[in-house]
């Protein structure tokens, strides 16, 4: 028999690329999607990279309907739990985010508990490690033993504490659950690589950004990067290996900057025009208020977070994917999905 997955949110730029990677691992995957009305297309994208297409299925699911995800979990093996609200733009009241992200969980593993699914893997966020730092503290190189703190708002966002309290919600669960339900957790970066379709990730607007020439200079700031088919492979690894029960896991390949990534690119694309010039803070404060998509990344400006990736590498034997070659794969797909000219 062959062993059945949930995975929320597949039409996802993570999602949709799990679930390839679980088709060709001869997986049964049910992808949940908000509206039936991306069944056909999503089908066809995933159908490009599997041969194993006929054994997926898909379910419409809200995350705040506890019913539908207790009658889903019914005959599965595993979650993978990556569906989370993540906007483009920050939302006036924060709890839009919240909530969901974090009833949705709760709803998820209560129906898994219920109904004997082995092992949840969940998708949080290495914002779930980094923020609500001191500046003493953000001299330390995080790794999964460190907390974001969710109450202190002067660094963090509505979307970070979303990841954080999500999380913390889940860890939570457990230790009441009576089940044998097991959780991992998983901590990806800034995920770039190769797009799928125009509904991208919020992440790839990096290099969009970069490329369309929409930016003349670029802030003063980086972060953590890695490729989406490393995190869809460390998701798969997360839910299969024993050791990973329990456990928090970081996803990332490396840290670069905004200016890195352009010399990448500008490398890569030599005729292009791509900005290297990179802006003052102050500029960089003053353009985010035309420019709303920046606002949350004001909190990296003047500030470092690095982490380590080293519990994945050796407890779970992950080998990321370049950052480089995650910037130039995004790049490449960009251009071939038409999102940039």
């Amino acid at each position: 028999m062959r062993k059945k997955v949930l995975l929320t949110g597949v039409t996802g730029f993570l999602g949709s690329h799990t679930a390839i990677q679980l088709l060709n691992k001869g997986y049964d995957v049910v992808g949940t999607v908000r509206s039936k009305d991306r069944i056909i297309s999503i089908r066809e994208i995933i159908a490009k990279y599997t041969e194993n297409i006929d054994n997926l299925t898909f379910a419409e699911a809200d995350l705040n309907n506890s019913n539908v995800w207790f009658e889903l979990t019914k005959t599965i093996d595993y979650i993978q739990h990556i569906a989370s609200p993540f906007p483009r733009e920050l939302p006036k009241d924060e709890n839009d985010l919240i909530i969901p992200a974090k009833q949705g969980t709760l709803n998820i593993l209560r129906a898994a508990s219920a109904n004997n699914v082995k092992r949840v893997v969940m998708v949080s966020s290495i914002a779930a490690a980094v923020y609500g730092k001191t500046k003493t503290e953000l001299n330390n190189v995080f790794n999964e033993n460190d907390w974001t703190d969710e109450t202190n708002k002067n660094d963090t966002t509505p979307y970070f504490r979303s990841k954080v309290i999500a999380e913390k919600a889940a860890w939570e669960f457990m230790k009441r659950d009576n089940s044998n339900l097991q959780l991992t957790t998983v901590l990806p970066g800034a995920i770039l690589g190769t797009v799928l379709e125009k509904d991208f990730g919020t992440s790839a607007n990096t290099v969009i950004k970069i490329l369309d020439g929409s930016s003349p200079a670029l802030p003063k700031i980086g972060f953590d990067i890695v490729d989406v088919r490393s995190v869809a492979d460390l998701l798969i690894k997360a839910m299969e290996l024993p050791q990973a029960a329990g456990n928090r896991y970081i996803a990332s390949a490396g840290y670069m900057t905004f200016k890195e990534i352009a010399q990448i690119l500008k490398q890569e694309y030599p005729h292009r025009k791509i900005p290297t010039k990179e802006l003052p803070n102050f500029a960089t404060r003053l353009f985010s208020i035309f420019e709303p998509s920046l606002k949350p990344i004001l909190l990296e400006l003047g500030v470092k977070r690095l982490t380590e990736n080293t519990k994945a590498r050796r407890d779970l034997f992950w080998q990321p994917i370049s950052p480089q070659e995650a910037v130039i794969a995004c790049a490449k797909s960009v251009f071939e999905n038409g999102i940039v000219k």
